[in-house]
């Protein structure tokens, strides 16, 4: 079997468990999606959705989220862990979106990484789960899979973002990304992971991973 023909079996199994994957974290525009991926840093999707609708209530723009203290934006998102970093670039990225940007969040990579606190993985989830943009933001979690899958050598994240993009076709990143997030959620765990019983690691774990 060609690495190609490997690939295909794979988007062909995400399509079978997941094939309308939707966007796990809770959002009405760019600004509420790019701080709840902010907020996602270390910490569960789930934690996320429950701690934002607390923050938005009080502030789901930027303009009423400066009006807060990072002292106060930092008690709300305490539970997403590394508060007072999340606060802080929250509170700042705010601040920068009114003066630059007309309170807007804008739209090119170069922008969104200038921002406080936004990683390439972050700007990557807002211009392709927002802006519909073709990106493919890998998380540790995808990089773990990809790894396990043999799609990648595991030697950074940065690694397996660029194998990745080489491998799956581009029109396909948008969705493959989702779904190997829900897929390793269902199948493919960190902990407690058999091997044997995964639709995909049964078929393509690497050999020196296998139990």
């Amino acid at each position: 079997m060609t690495k190609a023909e490997k690939v295909q079996d794979i988007l062909s199994i995400l399509d079978h468990y997941f094939p309308n994957p939707e966007v796990p974290l809770h959002h009405k525009d760019a600004y509420t999606l790019l701080i709840s991926v902010l907020l996602s840093a270390q910490c569960t999707d789930e934690r996320v959705n429950k701690t934002t609708p607390g923050l938005f209530k009080r502030a789901d723009n930027p303009y009423d989220m400066v009006k807060m203290s990072q002292e106060e934006i930092r008690e709300i998102i305490r539970p997403c862990g590394l508060s007072p970093m999340k606060s802080k670039g929250i509170y700042g990225l705010s601040k920068i979106l009114i003066e630059k940007y007309n309170g807007e969040v804008p739209g090119t990579f170069e922008a969104l990484e200038e921002l406080p606190a936004v990683g390439h993985k972050t700007a990557s989830v807002v211009m392709t789960q927002w802006f519909g943009l073709p990106a493919f933001p890998v998380d540790t979690h995808i990089h773990r899979l990809a790894y396990r899958w043999g799609l990648t050598n595991g030697k950074s994240v940065e690694q397996t973002e660029h194998d990745l993009k080489r491998l799956i076709p581009k029109e396909k990143w948008n969705k493959a990304h989702l779904q190997i997030i829900y897929f390793g959620r269902k199948f493919c765990p960190a902990r407690g992971h058999v091997w044997t019983d995964c639709p995909i690691c049964s078929k393509y774990m690497r050999k020196d991973l296998r139990d």
